[in-house]
């Protein structure tokens, strides 16, 4: 049965559903739980983080080849990838939320623990958004139905996007810790559900005229991968998106982990009662749908460039007035702290569009069969994805410096001379960290070539 864009779109989404429901609470609530809870000491922080590190970077490129030439179905056929990956993507979620045994500060297996719950969580997470991602490129090669995709996606993420608020509220910003888990447990549920559908109805192009059939399929060798990506990182475009995208995953990495660690400290308690907090929390992974679903007249009109960079701009600029204000202005503090994660995160659901214009480029140069869809993604998560582990570790680095892990299980008792100098620090940290990341973008985004796509026809044929 052939689907129209439309059908396409809407099985494409619920991948986006599932994900989004499980990732934002991992991203928001992983390092609060093994930091403040389960007291993980610094050295098996940073030595968990390396680990993810570097199994996070390697692991994209090698999964984007394998999907991309394999010749198994699992790994071939882009929904089948997302039908086998759902359950243990789902189960992959659940692993940090169950403690092992009861942890004493700087234990061991927490560490461990840590290693696994990252390690095994990234390669589920890989192995299906990889797949959707090819979805996105390979579904449709015209603007106007990329754009269709983006408008689902946006419902799905802002739908998904509210895992958040919820379990804030019914755990008590996890305070409640069987509550959390109880919750962690019926997002599992509700993701593999909504990612199984995708696995049965999202069918493309390309399976449908049967990809082993093709006889110039590269054979899985060493040579193979290398040259294929060598062909990809030497394009200029491409070489500019992930200096920039670097930059984003950093800061993106950075709000998600933090934003609840840095809110607690910058904002008084009597201000603003958990019950609110929980409210702004939410409304940091809620908005960014909504700003993305209102600009859709401007992404046709401007093209994603444009915006992109203008969002750039105004980053930077908010982030110099809010550093020129100071700390003392609470209100504005929240604002400006929701107002950044709104933006970044808006734009990070942008990216798609640039890398499936990489996708087309590289189609074209080459001359290929099928796109490197897969491989196209998973290369700009090599040089991307390290951006996860580093903003936490040096972030931890710099607050230890002012004894953040003496101070973070009583502050509120601590005399606020005491505070000062480590409030100070997280201050600057959330000004000066998006004017350098902003400032870094707009010079690596301001000679990117592809900036027209949304005025081209399809770049290679649909059937």
């Amino acid at each position: 049965m052939k689907l129209g864009i439309q059908q396409k779109a809407f099985a494409y989404s619920m991948t986006t559903l599932g994900s989004t429901l499980m990732s934002n609470m991992f991203s928001f609530y992983y390092v609060k739980l093994f930091l403040n809870r389960y007291r993980i000491s610094e050295g098996m922080f940073h030595q968990a983080q390396v680990v993810f590190m570097l199994w996070n970077a390697l692991n994209d490129p090698l999964f984007g080849y394998f999907q991309d030439n394999a010749k198994f179905s699992c790994c071939a056929k882009r929904r089948l990838s997302i039908l086998y990956g759902a359950p243990l993507y789902a189960i992959a979620f659940l692993l940090p939320w169950f403690p092992w045994r009861d942890y004493q500060e700087g234990d061991w297996l927490c560490g461990l623990h840590l290693v696994i719950a990252l390690c095994a969580y990234d390669a589920m997470l890989t192995f299906v958004l990889l797949a959707q991602c090819a979805l996105f490129a390979e579904i449709s090669t015209k603007h106007e139905n990329r754009l269709q995709l983006i408008k689902y996606n946006q419902v799905a993420l802002l739908i998904g996007s509210s895992s958040v608020l919820f379990c804030g509220l019914l755990s008590d910003n996890m305070k409640n810790l069987f509550n959390f888990q109880l919750f962690a447990l019926c997002i599992a549920v509700l993701a593999f559900c909504c990612m199984y559908y995708t696995g049965l109805h999202c069918i493309t192009h390309y399976e449908q005229v049967e990809k082993n059939n093709v006889e110039n399929v590269p054979n899985l060798s060493w040579t193979s991968v290398f040259h294929l990506t060598k062909q990809i990182i030497t394009q200029k475009d491409f070489v500019l998106f992930v200096i920039m995208n670097f930059c984003q995953v950093f800061y993106l990495a950075f709000l998600n982990n933090f934003m609840l660690i840095f809110a607690d400290h910058l904002i008084p308690q009597y201000l603003l009662p958990d019950f609110v907090k929980s409210i702004m929390y939410g409304a940091g992974f809620i908005c960014p749908q909504l700003l993305i679903l209102s600009c859709q007249s401007l992404l046709s009109k401007f093209g994603y460039y444009k915006v992109i960079l203008c969002i750039f701009y105004v980053e930077l600029l908010s982030a110099a007035v809010m550093l020129g204000l100071g700390s003392t202005h609470y209100y504005l503090v929240c604002v400006f702290l929701i107002g950044n994660m709104v933006m970044v995160t808006a734009t990070f659901s942008l990216f798609n569009l640039p890398l499936a214009d990489i996708v087309d480029a590289d189609f074209q140069n080459y001359k290929r069969s099928f796109p490197l869809s897969s491989m196209v993604f998973g290369t700009n998560a090599l040089f991307t994805k390290p951006a996860q582990s580093l903003a936490p570790m040096l972030v931890v680095t710099i607050l230890n410096q002012f004894d953040y892990e003496k101070l973070k299980d009583n502050f509120a008792l601590s005399e606020q001379s005491v505070l000062q100098d480590l409030h100070g620090a997280m201050f600057y940290l959330v000004c000066l960290t998006p004017m350098c990341i902003a400032f870094l973008q707009i010079l690596a985004w301001t000679p990117y070539s592809i900036r027209d796509s949304h005025t081209d026809f399809a770049k290679y044929v649909e059937s």
